[in-house]
C-alpha cells in the first residue's frame, strides 16, 4: 500500500520524507529539486510489539510497515501540463492515498511559490489540479456510457453516476465528500479518480508555534477546510522531526520530554496513514518471532492465515485468539487460557485490530 506525499515547492514535503525514510532524498530551497519520485518503506511504531518482546524473549521483532512516495512539487496548471503535471497526475495516480503538507510558518528564508503564506490557497491549488483531471476522467467516460446506452440501457445507472460526480467536481469539491452505496462504489472504484482518494494534511508549523499547535490560526483554518472531505490534519514542525529522526532511541526520548510532547509528529503521521489506509495489524508471538501483520479492516480468519503462508489459508481449520489487552492483564498466555480468554474462531470470525493469533492448519 503505497501513500503519496504532496504538496507546492517548499513547504517542507521532501524534508518530511527524509525524516520519515531517512532516506535522504534531495532537498533544495527551489522548485522541482524533486523530479523522480523517492520511495521509502518505513515501520509502523507499534508499542504492543515492544511490550510482547518483553514477554516473550524473541529472536527477531518485525514492525508492520507503510510504503510512501514523495512527489514532486505542484503549481498552477499542472492538469493541463505546467512544471511536472503529469509525471506529478501519473504519481499521485499510482498511490492508495494522499498525505498532503501545508505550509504554516513564516520565514523570509524560504521562498513561497506564490509570494506569501496562505495554507487554504495552497490547498485549493492542488485540490483544483487534481478536480480538473478528473473531470476530464469524467467526461471522458460519460461520453462513452452515452455512446453505450443505445445498446444497453445498463449504462444509465453509470451516466446518473457520472453525472452526479462531475456536478460536485465543477463546483470544486473533491468527489470524496459524496457519498456512495454499494454499487455505485464499484463503479467508482473502476474510475481511478483522484479525488477519491483519503487525504491526511500536514500543518507544517514553526517551532515557535508547535507548542500551542492545535489552536494555531492557520492550522485552525486548515482543520476547518479538512472537515468538508472527512479529512483529518496533524500538525507538526518538520525542522523538529528532521533532527528528531536522526537521534537514538533515549535522546530522541529526552528531546520529546523536554518539548512536552509524547510521541514525535512523525509517528502519528505513519500511525494515521496505516489508519487512512483502512489498514490494522494482527499479531504472532513466540520465542523465534514476535510480529504484526498487515491486513485491511473487516478480513476474515483464512484470508489473514493467507498472509502468513498460502498453505495455511488452504488448509485452515481454526485460529486461536486472544486480546492484546487481555494478554497483558493476565501476563502470560497460560493464564489467559486459565481464565477462558483465549478463543477458538473459525472461518467467519472478523479480525479485530491486536489479536494475537495461532492459526490450526492441515494440508
Amino acid at each position: 500500500m503505497k501513500l503519496g506525499i504532496v504538496g507546492l515547492p517548499n513547504v517542507g514535503k521532501s524534508t518530511l520524507f527524509n525524516s520519515i525514510t531517512k532516506a535522504g532524498a534531495e532537498c533544495a530551497n527551489y522548485p522541482f529539486c524533486t523530479i523522480e519520485p523517492n520511495v521509502g518503506v518505513v515501520p509502523v511504531p507499534d508499542e504492543r510489539l515492544d511490550n510482547l518482546a518483553k514477554m516473550y524473549n524473541p529472536q527477531k521483532v518485525t514492525h508492520a510497515v507503510i510504503e510512501f512516495v514523495d512527489i514532486a512539487g505542484l503549481v498552477k496548471g499542472a492538469s493541463h501540463g505546467e512544471g511536472l503535471g503529469n509525471k506529478f497526475l501519473s504519481h499521485i495516480r499510482e498511490t492508495d492515498a494522499i498525505c498532503e503538507v501545508v505550509r504554516c510558518f513564516e520565514d523570509s528564508n524560504i521562498v513561497h511559490v506564490d509570494g506569501s503564506v496562505d495554507p487554504i490557497r495552497d490547498i485549493e491549488t492542488i485540490n483544483l489540479e487534481l478536480i480538473f483531471a478528473d473531470i476530464e476522467t469524467v467526461n471522458k467516460r460519460l461520453d462513452k456510457a452515452k455512446k453505450n446506452l443505445k445498446a444497453d440501457k445498463k449504462y444509465q445507472f453509470e451516466i446518473d453516476l457520472l453525472e452526479k460526480i462531475k456536478q460536485t467536481l465543477e463546483n470544486g469539491l473533491s468527489a470524496r465528500t459524496l457519498d456512495f452505496n454499494e454499487d455505485e462504489q464499484v463503479l467508482v472504484k473502476d474510475m481511478f479518480l483522484l479525488t477519491t482518494k483519503p487525504i491526511l494534511y500536514i500543518a507544517n508549523v514553526s517551532e515557535e508555534q508547535l507548542q500551542d499547535a492545535e489552536n494555531d490560526p492557520l492550522v485552525l483554518k486548515v482543520k476547518e477546510y479538512a472537515k468538508k472531505e472527512n479529512a483529518e490534519v496533524i500538525p507538526l514542525c518538520v525542522k523538529i522531526e528532521e533532527e528528531l529522526s536522526s537521534l537514538d532511541d533515549d535522546d530522541k526520548k529526552e528531546m520529546l520530554e523536554a518539548l512536552g510532547l509524547s510521541e514525535s509528529g512523525l509517528d502519528k503521521v505513519i500511525k494515521k496513514s496505516y489508519d487512512l489506509l483502512g489498514l490494522m495489524s494482527f499479531l504472532t508471538a513466540g520465542e523465534p518471532e514476535v510480529r504484526a501483520w498487515t491486513i485491511k479492516k473487516g478480513t476474515k480468519a483464512p484470508e489473514a492465515a493467507g498472509k502468513i503462508h498460502s498453505d495455511i489459508q488452504r488448509g485452515f481449520i481454526k485460529a486461536e485468539v486472544v486480546s492484546y489487552d487481555d494478554l497483558m492483564k493476565e501476563g502470560s498466555m497460560l493464564a489467559a487460557k486459565e481464565k477462558g480468554l483465549v478463543r477458538s474462531e473459525g472461518k467467519e470470525y472478523i479480525m479485530q485490530d491486536g489479536d494475537i493469533v495461532l492459526f490450526k492448519f492441515n494440508v
